[in-house]
């Protein structure tokens, strides 16, 4: 599915800036529409006269959608191109943020959805993009920096939404949102026939190959590893985030204003960790034996936030919250290097399994986390689990054998 230059001669020197770029901007204006509900969730509520609980399902959603369109997602860039599909995504946004905005409730149910159809589709796009334009010495960097766009999203939302909200209304914090998803589809235009050129317009969807990452996942074992992986290290990221805030001014007697400054430096350290684990698997360490020592890190940063009480120093809390970050948070861009690197000749299938398993991991270990939090009254338990779970991944990586890695 993949452009594959015949020497490494024919990739431009250095880092492809342009489909980075495009890709990045992707993946930020996809998830920062995809937090907007959750972050002026005060206004929605007051507004439409709904129990707030109800947002909550807005992200889930999304992702829950996106593990099926994650999957899906290779057989249509097959078909139409990844330059089409990243457009589609782009639409999907649009069509999100115009549904949203106009309409009650039930508008926000419908547009979670169909933002959750394209979104999956954002690393694999990405993956296609990238991989040929990309020299492998650079390539688990250059796939650090364009899955900055998480977060960025995540930033972009919790510092210009609300202040939208005010000024002029939840409803125009939607619409807003519009004008750089239509601009980044009349940018992906420009480049569609040189970038589409491996498009094959007589391949059939959904048939032999509409299950392609669900193959690897069943024939490869490297692919069930980092899958494996990718389910446990994305769902612990989510616990630490969601369940950060309350366990600090709980547990620590923190206010709320310092227990965000804290979850604000669990953020920051993920974001700025993620091109530094990119640059040395590239240069020094494998990723996937990188990805191993992460697991181990991020256990011991799990076993450390189960113990914080109030008699530990703000210093050492902060110390904990940035190594969290650093690992939990900061694994992905590395991770789908790895997807990429070792797919083969399916790298664009191989990161669409990446992502479905960690949107899986993103559903499902933060609420059995809450759920062991109620069952014993307190968070070492919990935290406790994540470290065995964290363990073992990494164990599981540094000691699994990896067949020799495929140039792009």
């Amino acid at each position: 599915m993949s452009i594959s230059p015949s020497s490494e001669e024919e990739i431009p020197a250095g880092i492809p800036y342009r489909p980075l770029l495009m890709t990045l901007a992707m993946q930020t204006i996809a998830t920062m529409a995809a937090f907007s509900a959750p972050t002026i969730a005060p206004a929605i509520v007051e507004d439409l006269h709904v129990d707030g609980t109800m947002i909550g399902f807005f992200v889930s959603t999304v992702y829950g959608i996106g593990i099926f369109s994650a999957v899906l997602s290779p057989d249509f860039i097959l078909r139409f191109g990844a330059v089409r599909v990243g457009q589609f995504v782009m639409l999907g946004t649009v069509a999100m943020l115009a549904i949203g905005g106009s309409d009650g409730l039930l508008g926000l149910g419908i547009c979670a959805v169909v933002l959750g159809i394209g979104y999956g589709a954002t690393a694999p796009v990405s993956t296609h993009l990238l991989i040929p334009r990309t020299r492998p010495k650079v390539l688990n960097l250059v796939f650090s920096i364009r899955q900055i766009g998480v977060p960025l999203g995540g930033v972009a939302a919790a510092l210009c939404l609300p202040l939208l909200t005010v000024a002029f209304g939840w409803r125009m914090a939607f619409f807003a949102q519009i004008i750089p998803a239509v601009l980044l589809i009349i940018i992906f235009q420009l480049h569609r026939k040189s970038w589409d050129a491996d498009r094959n317009p007589d391949h059939r969807l959904l048939k032999s190959e509409g299950l392609r990452p669900l193959y690897l996942l069943r024939d490869d074992k490297l692919m069930r590893v980092l899958a494996t992986a990718s389910f446990a290290y994305a769902g612990i990221q989510l616990c630490f985030i969601g369940f950060m805030s309350v366990h600090l001014t709980h547990k620590t007697n923190l206010d709320l204003v310092a227990a965000g400054q804290a979850l604000a430096l669990y953020q920051i350290s993920g974001v700025a960790s993620r091109p530094v684990w990119g640059w040395l698997a590239d240069k020094y360490l494998s990723a996937i034996r990188l990805l191993g020592l992460l697991g181990l890190i991020m256990a011991l940063a799990a076993v450390a936030a189960g113990q914080l009480s109030e008699n530990w120093p703000i210093i050492a809390i902060w110390l904990v919250c940035i190594v969290a970050g650093a690992t939990a948070s900061g694994f992905t861009g590395i991770a789908y290097g790895a997807f990429a690197a070792y797919g083969g000749k399916y790298r664009t299938e191989a990161t669409a399994l990446g992502s479905s398993a960690m949107f899986a991991g993103v559903l499902i270990l933060p609420t059995v986390f809450g759920v062991i939090v109620g069952r014993f009254g307190d968070y070492a338990e919990a935290y406790g689990i994540l470290a065995v779970i964290a363990l073992l991944t990494g164990l599981m990586l540094i000691f699994v054998k990896m067949p020799e890695r495929e140039k792009p």
